[in-house]
């Protein structure tokens, strides 16, 4: 029988079957170390650089393990690539194939029941995000959603062209853990999320994401078994998302559309329950249950008027306390009313829908309640308000102890792993806000030669970050470094409003017939679209925000500059900074050092990580923030960083990145 040497080694099973393997020690130490927790069944927490190959490290000793694996990634398009594309492969190089199965959250399977009452309701159909001009689109999607559920295998909606979570008919057709009806539902039997639970109870190996997972770990899914309770080991891929997501999960959050949105289906499923209430046929709702019903809405334009005066300029987000004073006293009474209301459906009967909506009332009385009634030293409360509604939401300071009780319960091996988990090796930032601090970790460093592929560039007079003029600053510092590179060049931005007005001024400097690059702004297309059209064209420029510092993977000549604006603090502005902020320093803590300093280290690490995907690719990054050098702290983002060639000589970059921008580019640069 092969051992692990053999199968990532020199002629081994991968490097037969696989063109673009490549044969990296680190790798192979990384198989190893995970194959021995997941026979020990330890927790064990691994970074692994860029370029290690964690994926097959982590799926060649799970397929040769024996043992039920799930595996949750922060993305689905890692999720789907895993499933379609890296088991398959590996599996049958090994010659392990095993059983495979992948789980997405409900919200992406067709829920029957609930087309069938959109159906149902003909023009009555709830959509209130639809202009009636688009109504009829609507309701052509609607059809075409009918006629392709009479087919469908999988029930999953990416099946439906044309379709994105983001169309009004989608929230119509899938069910939440808050609707889903669950055990009771008629269409049980033939449930698409059921039975996509049912085929992963029976895999060797499931493919979820975060979000399930922790669904799963959080909440328990009524009604569908627990998924955890079956596995042998958890392998987290992209787990420095974990520590901020679990936050989520073990924190409450209620908005004014989730409360109007149950209005609305209460009144649609009551028509459609009462005699006469056929499709479109309106039955009024009276008695008692109407008085309640009315009661919750009068509640809602209370929590409303209490969050007015926050909303100047029409979108906001402030703490508890800068609220109105009307505020927590009008969130309890909304909470009441939705209790009262609750109690008034589940007197109704035993019919599974109303029930469901009983108790969708008392969770959300419920949610409303702890949010209103946590201690300041518990977690931090935040109202935001926007032209739409009103959000309350809560999320606790220290989820360590709740978190590690959770994995404990579950006697299995779990596995944490990331590009970015620690900073200058030191582990304790992640592990300590898991519970974890106690495991073993392993830090691998990236194979690539960080040192000669790129450039580090740290310009000189540079303004005070918050001066009006920095963005200009920064703009004028990248302009000339893009024409050397020929574009090809990512420019993040810490903040939305940054972004808006470095694309104004891109575009100001680049005032004429035809711009030497093709811009990309983040906002102005769909994300998937820009990175696409961005790797297509070669010579790109793309301005983004916080969703291209992670996550976006450009590998080649399409990305050889990345230009970062400013050292990436979470805004103290913001409520839920702040309330952490005032926590830590009340318990005894260093918010900066112990928080805010290593939160942007971690995401500068990622930003910095966009660039150097492979050993062929080249390229400098330029972190205009002049705190790297002026601050003493400005030592510890370059401990985090990779170890490249540092620089304050701009035309050192320039000839750099002249030298390794691709030959079409050197030409329409007039190069020779």
């Amino acid at each position: 029988m092969l051992d692990l040497q053999d199968i990532f080694g020199q002629g081994g099973p991968l490097e037969r079957a696989l063109p673009d393997f490549r044969v990296r020690r680190e790798q192979l130490r990384m198989a190893e170390r995970v194959a021995a927790a997941l026979e020990a069944r330890e927790t064990l927490v691994v970074e692994a650089g860029t370029g290690t190959g964690k994926t097959f490290a982590y799926l060649v000793p799970a397929l040769l393990s024996g043992k039920r694996v799930l595996v949750s990634t922060g993305t689905r398009t890692l999720q789907d690539q895993l499933f379609a594309k890296d088991l398959p492969l590996v599996g049958a190089a090994l010659g392990r194939p095993a059983g495979v199965a992948l789980l997405k959250g409900r919200a992406n399977y067709l829920c029957r029941y609930r087309l069938a009452v959109a159906v149902g309701m003909g023009e009555q159909l709830a959509m209130p995000a639809v202009e009636p001009a688009n109504n009829r689109a609507s309701r052509a999607m609607l059809n075409r959603i009918a006629r392709w559920a009479a087919t469908t295998g999988s029930g999953d909606l990416a099946e439906v062209g044309g379709l994105s979570d983001s169309h009004p008919v989608w929230a119509q057709v899938t069910s939440t853990r808050e609707t889903c009806l669950g055990a009771r539902c008629q269409e049980i039997s033939r449930c698409h999320v059921a039975l996509a639970r049912r085929a992963a109870l029976d895999a060797d190996i499931v493919i979820v994401n975060h979000h399930l997972l922790l669904a799963d770990l959080a909440v328990k899914e009524d009604g569908f078994g627990d998924l955890l309770g079956s596995a042998d080991a958890v392998i987290l891929d992209e787990a420095h998302q974990i520590p901020d997501l679990a936050t989520q999960f073990f924190g409450a959050s209620v908005s004014s559309r989730q409360i109007e949105s149950f209005l609305r289906e209460m009144q649609l499923e009551l028509r459609k329950s009462q005699p006469g209430g056929a499709a479109g046929r309106r039955q009024p709702v009276s008695g008692a249950l109407a008085d309640r019903a009315h009661a919750v809405e009068e509640g809602l334009r209370e929590l409303r008027a209490g969050g007015s005066p926050v909303a100047a300029g029409g979108a906001s987000r402030t703490d508890w306390a800068g609220g109105d004073a009307r505020f927590g006293a009008a969130a309890l009474h909304l909470a009441e009313s939705l209790g009262r209301l609750g109690e008034s459906l589940a007197a109704l009967g035993d019919e599974a829908a109303i029930l469901q909506l009983a108790s969708r009332a008392a969770d959300l009385g419920d949610s409303l309640q702890r949010i209103a009634a946590t201690d300041e030293l518990e977690g931090a409360r935040a109202i935001e308000v926007t032209a739409r509604g009103v959000t309350l939401s809560v999320l606790p300071f220290d989820i360590s102890a709740r978190f590690r009780a959770l994995i404990e319960a579950r006697r299995g091996a779990w596995i944490f792993t990331s590009a970015t988990l620690s900073l200058g090796e030191e582990f304790g930032h992640f592990t300590g806000r898991l519970g974890i601090a106690e495991c073993p970790t392993l830090s691998i460093a990236s194979p690539f030669d960080h040192e000669r592929q790129s450039l580090l560039y740290l310009p000189e007079r540079m303004p005070d970050p918050r001066s009006p003029d920095y963005v200009a600053a920064v703009i004028d510092t990248a302009l000339p470094l893009i024409e050397a590179a020929g574009g090809g060049a990512f420019v993040l931005f810490t903040s939305h409003r940054a972004l808006a007005q470095g694309a104004a001024l891109v575009r100001a400097r680049w005032d004429g017939a035809t711009p030497p690059q093709r811009l990309f702004v983040q906002g102005e297309a769909p994300r998937e679209r820009l990175l696409q059209e961005f790797r297509q064209d070669g010579n790109g420029v793309l301005l983004g925000t916080a969703s291209f510092w992670e996550g976006v993977d450009v590998k080649g000549e399409a990305l050889r500059l990345v230009v970062i604006e400013k050292l990436p603090f979470a805004s103290p502005d913001d409520p839920l900074v702040r309330a952490r902020i005032e926590h830590l320093n009340a318990t005894g803590a260093n918010a900066f050092r112990d928080y805010q300093l290593p939160e942007a280290a971690l995401a500068l690490k990622q930003g910095a990580g966009r660039l150097i995907r492979s050993e062929d690719d080249y390229g400098a990054v330029v972190i205009c923030d002049p705190r790297m050098v002026a601050r003493s702290y400005g030592r510890v983002f370059l401990a985090a960083l990779p170890p490249m060639t540092v620089t304050r000589d701009p035309d050192e970059v320039r000839r750099f990145l002249r030298k390794h921008a691709p030959r079409r580019a050197s030409r329409e640069m007039g190069s020779p």
